[in-house]
């Protein structure tokens, strides 16, 4: 638990992790501009991923309005994967998240199709669902020329993305869409109505809190009520959703609500792999540093890979 009115420390911390809790500046959703700034300046900073691997294409796929990707591929690609990216649907873009979509491909082999959905809250729920879903249409519709297998196609994302990803697999089913083989949730935000006690006990987390999570999802719901497909723990019906992969970490508000949707899959008859990470926190992963992180990134990789081409 915290240790410090001030210093948002935790005791269980992994303590590679821990040296760099002060070093994190606290987010600031309400204004999005500005985090914007902050989140583009930060990982500008970071050293570059290695894509000398892969081929990486910026695209556009046609839809109201158009949808702006980045395709990752590696050599030998071994089906595809529709990437969201995280920022709590208000920050983040192609660029920003560049690195974690092109270790992604290369850890795990297949193509990564990264989706630059529009952002809250100048674009409110569906709008972010709606740029995904037309990302995944065109994708199984594309299949043959993108030289990948309509069969193999996964869906995944980070945080707010993760979200959406499991979002996708709900419309998918409901309307009878591309067929999804696999959904790769990495720390997923999925209930809005924030009653874990995770999401109500850690005020002073780093990165993602109790206070900046009741921010983000204001933001995105526009002052609408929520429905599964914005807030996928909502769903009463999980039956025929396509095997997961969750992952979670210890000090993170979304952190139980991600193991019950999870034990909700397995309970609907879904094959899922739930990794509850310990010592770590909202999107520390981006340490590349540590040993934790390096394993947590190897294991999304892996995950991905096996379901792709068993």
């Amino acid at each position: 638990m915290i240790a410090g009115p001030a210093a948002g420390r935790m005791t269980g911390m992994d303590p590679e992790l821990d040296a760099f809790v002060p070093l994190i500046p606290r987010p600031d959703y309400t204004d999005p501009s500005a985090e914007r700034r902050m989140t583009a300046t930060l990982v500008a900073s970071l050293p570059a991923p290695d894509t000398s691997a892969l081929r990486v294409t910026d695209l556009r796929v046609p839809a109201a309005p158009d949808v702006p990707v980045r395709i990752y591929r590696p050599r030998a690609a071994q089906g595809a994967l529709v990437w969201l990216h995280g920022g709590g649907g208000i920050v983040g873009d192609l660029d920003t998240e560049h690195p974690t979509a092109a270790r992604l491909a290369d850890a795990s082999g297949a193509m990564v199709v990264s989706v630059g959905f529009r952002l809250a809250p100048e674009h409110v729920f569906p709008a972010a669902l709606d740029d995904a879903y037309a990302v995944l249409c065109w994708l199984a519709g594309n299949a043959a020329d993108l030289d990948t297998d309509p069969g193999r196609i996964a869906v995944g994302g980070m945080s707010a993305g993760g979200g959406l990803a499991a979002a996708l697999t709900l419309r998918a089913r409901d309307q009878q869409g591309p067929p999804i083989r696999y959904q790769l949730l990495n720390q997923p935000m999925l209930d809005d109505r924030m009653h874990t006690w995770s999401a109500r006990a850690f005020t002073r987390t780093p990165r993602l809190d109790a206070g900046n999570l009741a921010a983000i999802w204001r933001a995105n719901l526009g002052g609408r009520p929520a429905t599964p497909y914005a807030a996928p723990a909502r769903a009463t019906d999980l039956s025929g959703l396509p095997p997961a992969y969750i992952a979670t970490a210890e000090f993170d508000p979304l952190r139980d609500e991600g193991i019950a949707y999870g034990v909700r899959l397995l309970q609907s008859g879904v094959s899922v792999e739930l990794h509850q990470w310990p010592g770590t926190f909202h999107g520390s992963q981006a340490i590349l540093s540590a040993q934790v992180s390096q394993r947590q990134n190897a294991e999304l990789g892996a995950a991905l890979r096996r379901a792709l081409t068993g």
